[in-house]
This record gives structure tokens, sequence and C-alpha cells, in this order.
């Protein structure tokens, strides 16, 4: 009986132990508004809910593990970059890839042959019909794309790239050129623009500008840009592995690559139209073997998909992944639409990790409302099983108009007649997050496309519970979360970007 009642007290006493632990845990928060940005103090759990309880979480519970945090280098960011003095250049840098750094970048993002953030069209390798690469270089990228990140690599000397083509060289394409689509910004004959669908464009199916709703694209093309001739396919996969081994001897490691950016983004800009057929004729029967044979260190991954055609995207992934080459795929890359089938995927593929490739670019308007956007597809991504995520422009110049006409958003703006820099919104929506969602740190919970304008993600880090929120309504917002037995209160202000800290550091 003596024996009985000490074991009780003794569970008693551990509870209570574990009660008062939990009530002197600190909590730390902090918050960003428009005229106040990164403001820190402290709160404490309550024993009653103060307003709805959005999500529960004991702390013990699995989720899904993060990786990294990256960014893309871009041609007019390297022009953005160096209109600051070398004391803004270091300062800029250290935020972003220091380890002890506001946003603590470990990967970038780069491209082979130019991208839409280029200062103009190039191409590795300019010579019609060099199916052997004699003549494959990367100069261009040694100008602009290297030194940027090696500016980078000063801070984070472990920085990984990963590598998406958004164009094959323009010889290697039935158009001829670099671009998908005929604009006032290419040179590409209208008569061409026939060959996406075999019958003549309409302006409302090349349009990509505005509001996408519904299916994107509105319709998908019915051949491959690419020509579909084994010598050519087989060229443009030792292109992949050339490149990356260009970029080793400068230092530089890639350490995933993917067949193609946006191949659903019928561009006026570097981009190709990609069938499902010959997506998987390419990746499985072309990159796959030779990555295999001489890069085998390096990830495969299929993307990026900016697609909300869920038939279409497991249509691709299903040949991939039945394929014999299909244990070499890693992961799905996301981007814009494909968003919406996050959910989908990670039920699916359960065995393939998944990747924001590229947050949303914005245009150019660079204020509170682009920032509230980027935090909350950070909130979504994250929530719906994202493990990398890569921001895109990480600092442009003005209003950030690209050669093609384009105006996009940047976390960090620059006046190109002061020579000034700005953080702007969509900074400290990172740095929220940044911070705190470290390599190791497990999503456990995400209350968000129900809570849009208000979206909430809880992170365990170590002995930490970290709980990021959003307010975008004009309004404050009382919320809860429950915690060990506890609540976290939280009365958000009128557009403002949260975060708490519950715990101890990992």
């Amino acid at each position: 009986m003596i024996i009985k009642l000490m074991r009780q007290l003794m569970i008693i006493c551990i509870l209570l132990t574990g009660t008062l632990a939990l009530n002197a845990q600190k909590v730390t928060k902090y918050t960003t508004t428009e005229k106040a940005p990164w403001v820190a103090g402290t709160t404490a759990l309550a024993a009653k809910a103060e307003g709805t309880v959005v999500a529960t979480v004991e702390g013990n519970e699995r989720g899904v593990t993060f990786n990294a945090w990256g960014t893309t280098f871009n041609e007019l960011d390297w022009d953005a970059f160096n209109l600051l003095s070398r004391d803004d250049q270091d300062e800029v840098m250290r935020r972003l890839f220091a380890k002890d750094g506001d946003l603590r970048f470990t990967h970038g993002r780069v491209s082979m042959n130019a991208n839409d953030y280029a200062r103009s069209w190039y191409q590795c390798d300019d010579v019609v019909g060099d199916l052997g690469l004699k003549h494959f270089n990367i100069e261009r990228d040694k100008q602009n794309i290297i030194p940027l990140a090696r500016a980078a690599q000063k801070y984070c000397p472990q920085l990984q790239l990963f590598m998406s083509p958004w164009s094959p060289p323009a010889w290697m394409k039935i158009n001829q050129d670099y671009c998908v689509l005929s604009s006032p910004y290419n040179t590409q004959p209208k008569e061409k623009d026939c060959l996406l669908y075999d019958v003549p464009v309409k302006p409302e199916q090349a349009k990509l500008m505005g509001e996408r709703e519904g299916v994107f694209p509105r319709r998908l093309a019915t051949q491959d840009y690419f020509i579909q001739d084994p010598r050519y396919l087989q060229s443009y996969a030792d292109m992949f592995c050339r490149f990356i081994d260009l970029y080793a001897e400068q230092g530089l490691p890639i350490t995933k690559v993917m067949y193609q950016n946006e191949a659903y983004s019928y561009t006026v800009y570097p981009g190709c139209a990609w069938t499902a057929e010959g997506t998987l004729r390419f990746n499985n029967e072309y990159l796959a073997p030779t990555l295999h044979e001489k890069h085998p260190e390096v990830e495969l991954w299929i993307g990026t998909f900016n697609t909300n055609r869920l038939d279409y995207v497991e249509k691709i992934i299903d040949g991939l992944v039945s394929h014999k080459s299909g244990s070499m795929l890693k992961g799905i890359a996301t981007q814009w639409e494909c968003r919406e089938n996050l959910p989908k995927l990670r039920e699916r593929y359960p065995q393939l990790r998944l990747m924001m490739s590229e947050s949303e670019c914005g245009n150019g308007s660079m204020d509170r409302k682009a920032g509230e956007h980027t935090f909350f597809l950070l909130s979504d991504n994250l929530g719906n099983g994202c493990d990398e995520y890569y921001n895109w422009n990480f600092i442009l110049a003005d209003k950030g108009q690209s050669t093609w006409g384009w105006t996009q958003n940047a976390l960090i703006q620059v006046d190109s007649k002061t020579r000034q820099k700005r953080y702007t919104a969509e900074y400290y929506a990172y740095k929220h997050f940044c911070q705190f969602v470290a390599s190791g740190t497990e999503m456990i919970a995400y209350a968000g496309r129900e809570y849009s304008q208000t979206p909430v993600v809880v992170f365990r880090n170590g002995q930490q519970i970290v709980v990021t929120v959003g307010n975008f309504t004009g309004s404050d917002a009382s919320l809860s979360v429950k915690v060990k037995g506890k609540y976290l209160n939280v009365a958000a202000a009128p557009h403002s970007f949260n975060t708490y800290v519950i715990g101890k550091n990992k």
C-alpha cells in the first residue's frame, strides 16, 4: 500500500513538474507591421483560450522535416547588386546567407542558358548542330551569375545549387527560337505561333499576365518544342552533365537538376513547351541514365510544374516512378498553380519530397500587399509539405522590369538614382520563417486554406515550438493555438506578420 502511494505521489510530482516547466517557458514574439518591422516582445501561455482554437499540438508529433531555404541567381539581380556600395553589398549577403543572418539561405538556383531575368537571350552553345558539345561553355555565367553566387558563398561556404533550363539552345527547338510565342519583345515571326497547338493561337490563349482563374494553362501544347530526335535528346542530356562539370570547376556544386522550368507557361521570353510523352521520353530514356552514369551524386527531380492539371501531373509522375529509372527520382518541384495540387501529391507520392521552386514574382509593386501574399505562400507551401523553398529575385532595381516587359518584386529594392536599398515587406515575410525554421525543423500543424486571411503554421525545432501567424485583414485577429494543454493566445494586429517562439533553443 505504501509503495503504491509513493508511486502515485511520484506521478503527481512528475505531472506538476511538467506543468510548471510549461508555465515557466519563455514565449518570445516578433511582429512586423508596415510602420514597425520586426518588433520583439514577450508573452506567456494561458490556461484558457481567448480566441478560436485553430491548431492543437502536444509537441511530440511527427511532421515534415524541413531541409533548406534558397534563392535564385539572375543577371538583373547582379546588376542591381552592383549599384550598391561594397559595404551595402556585404550587408545584403550577410543578412541573406550568413549562418546567423536574417534569412539564412543555403541553396541557390541557376538556369542553363538564359532565363527571363537575364539581360538578353544567350545560350551555352551557339554552334548550330554541335551535338558533340565542342563549343559548349559558361562564359556568360562567369561574367554575371557566378560572381553573384560567389558573393553569397563568402557567407555560406556550403552553398548548393539546383539547375533547370528555361529554354534549350534555339537550334534544338522546332521553332528555332528561344521563346514559345511571338511578342513585341522578341523577334519570332507570328506565323510560328501555330506550332503550339497546330492551329492559329487566339489572343486570349496567349495571355500571360493578369488573373489566372480556373484551369491553367487553358489548353495544353499538342507537340514538343524540343526536337524529338534521339541525337538531340542525348546531346541535351549530355549538356546537363557538362554544365555540372563546368560549375564544379568554379567551386559551385550543383546537387539537383530538373529538365525544364514551367513547361506550361507558353512564353514570349525563354521557354519550351513539352508534352507528357516528350517529358517522359527525355527524363526516362536520356536524362536519368546519363545523369546516373556521369553524375550519380546529383539528384534528379521532376519539375518545375506550374499547372493545376492534376491529371497531367500524375500522368507524368506515374510514368517516371514506374520506369526502371524511377528509383533515381527524388522529388517534385512545384510553383504557381501547381501549389493547388500539393495535398494530393503529398498523399499520392509519400516517397517523394516536395519543393517550392519559385515563389511568385508579383508585379513590381514591392509593397505590403505583396508581402502578405508571400507570407501566405510561405505558410501554404510549408504547411502542405514542401521541405525546400526558393525565392525568385532577391534584389532588383526600381520596379524590377525585365527585358521582356515584366515588372516583378524582390526582397530588396534598389533605387537606381540614389543607389540606396530598401528591405521590402516580402523580406520580412521570409524573416518571420527563416529565422526559426532551420534544417531539421518539423512542420507539425497547419491552419491556412480555411484561414487564408490569418494563416497559422506550427513547427517543432528541438525543444522549441514555433508558431507563425499572419493577419491580412484590417482588424485585430484573435485566435489560439493549444500547446501541451496550455494556450498561446494571439492578438494579431491588422496587416501584420507574427512569429511566436515557445521554449528553449535547439
